[in-house]
């Protein structure tokens, strides 16, 4: 079995797939990572922004774990929900692990549509993780 992750370098994705690393060292399983294309422009506010240098050290510590994992890319014309909830079907994830980020009240109303679409379409439980989620050792 496996645990997928929803990543992009950005601190929610960050804690997703740091939260995902836990999830699969408990449980002895393979972690999938999709990372998903930067996200566009909504509602006339900027779109979180991905780093260069947060997804090198995100390498480097998928590489230290030690996990079993491999690496799906979402092409940028791609919907990033369809990939994730394929990769779900495709591994039979036990648990699928994506990140989310504070919201305005008007925000949590409007959920974005990624987020919504792989709550309500998973074949799998989700773990949804706040940015800032750190290990404890």
């Amino acid at each position: 079995m496996s645990i997928v992750v929803g990543y992009l370098p950005t601190p929610a994705g960050r804690a997703a797939l740091r939260a995902g690393l836990d999830e699969a060292k408990l449980r002895s399983s393979k972690l999938v990572i999709v990372q998903a294309p930067a996200p566009k422009q909504r509602f006339g506010r900027p779109a979180e922004q991905a780093s260069p240098a947060a997804a090198a050290e995100d390498q480097e510590l998928l590489a230290e774990s030690g996990i079993e994992h491999e690496l799906v890319s979402v092409h940028p014309d791609s919907d990033p929900a369809d990939a994730i909830l394929d990769a779900c079907e495709r591994v039979t994830a036990e648990l699928l692990v994506i990140g989310t980020r504070k919201r305005t009240p008007v925000g949590k109303l409007i959920m974005a549509p990624t987020t919504q679409r792989i709550l309500l379409e998973a074949s799998c439980p989700v773990l949804c993780v706040k940015a800032g989620y750190t290990v404890d050792d």
